[in-house]
């Protein structure tokens, strides 16, 4: 982590160690001033865009710190951030267990910042870590998972045997939920849905990003993973959302334990190792289905590298 000494305030001393003196502007940097979500969004829409995006902060907050930290992994983009208490220093060196890319302080918290910024173990950038893969779980049990709203996914195109949406309650272990596309007695066949499970749930998207299946919306693109880990995106056309009663299917992988709760339907299935399926009120403890794993933490839907327990 960078040490800007904050030099545009008259009468700093220039510090031994400081990374850059800040005179108040610099060409490969876009100073923004947080004080609202809309100063947010300007922040946001800078990543990718400039080498550096300096935040000021009229009234510290740590949220929308950490969303810039998230957006910017892997974007060429650095975040600095002032710092005015020294109280405020420890959360913008460790956000998200990454901290940001400078700090710029006066000279008075100089010292303190100078220990914050020792070098530190570091776990890396979501960027360079290896993605997501398929991978075998074995259902370990099945029970009542009580009356909610579940949410049905409509595509503006089909879905193929052996492909469908990976849905869970633990981002690094969801679950492969299969298209509506296989033949019933009772219902006729809905090759464009996948009838996704309770509004909580995480649900991957076509960018590897995950979202609330309750913020989902028409126009945004998903992701479609088939057992063999091939990938292609579709676009939401709609959203059902209606109240059902759920199972509770918990799975194990290795030492990675996870669970959807999906509805009690026979027409809810779920991807298996051979690019089959299996009904949920068919399946039982033992059986294997394919599952997504990623180690990575997740912060607004991103990715990082870092330690995240959800059960």
């Amino acid at each position: 982590m960078e040490l800007w000494l904050d030099a545009s305030i008259d009468g700093q001393n220039v510090a031994n160690g400081s990374t850059r003196v800040w005179e108040g502007r610099a060409h490969d940097v876009a100073e923004v001033v947080l004080d609202d979500h809309r100063a947010q969004e300007e922040a946001l829409s800078l990543i990718g865009m400039v080498p550096w995006v300096l935040v000021r902060c009229s009234d510290w907050t740590m949220i929308p710190l950490e969303n810039l930290v998230a957006a910017s992994r892997g974007s060429g983009t650095r975040i600095a951030v002032a710092i005015t208490n020294e109280v405020d220093l420890a959360g913008a060196a460790f956000a998200l267990e990454h901290g940001v890319d400078a700090i710029l302080v006066t000279d008075d918290l100089w010292e303190a910042a100078r220990e914050m910024a020792e070098p530190r173990e570091s776990s890396g950038d979501s960027s360079d870590s290896a993605p997501a893969s398929v991978a075998t779980a074995a259902i370990t049990s099945i029970e009542s998972g009580g009356v909610g709203e579940r949410v049905c996914i409509d595509l503006i195109e089909r879905l193929d045997d052996g492909e469908g949406i990976a849905i869970g309650s633990v981002a690094e272990v969801l679950c492969l939920v299969h298209g509506e596309t296989v033949p019933s007695d009772y219902v006729p066949t809905r090759p464009f849905r996948v009838n996704a499970g309770a509004v909580h749930s995480y649900a991957l998207m076509a960018d590897g990003s995950t979202r609330y299946l309750s913020e989902l919306s028409a126009g945004e693109d998903v992701a479609i993973v088939s057992s063999d880990g091939s990938r292609r995106s579709a676009t939401i056309g709609r959203l059902k959302i209606e109240r059902r009663p759920f199972l509770l299917v918990r799975y194990l992988s290795g030492d990675s334990e996870g669970q959807i709760i999906a509805q009690q339907a026979e027409t809810v299935r779920l991807v298996t190792p051979s690019g089959g399926q299996i009904s949920i009120t068919d399946a039982a403890a033992g059986d294997e289905i394919s599952i997504l794993c990623d180690q990575r933490m997740r912060h607004m839907g991103i990715a990082l590298e870092g330690g995240m327990v959800e059960k």
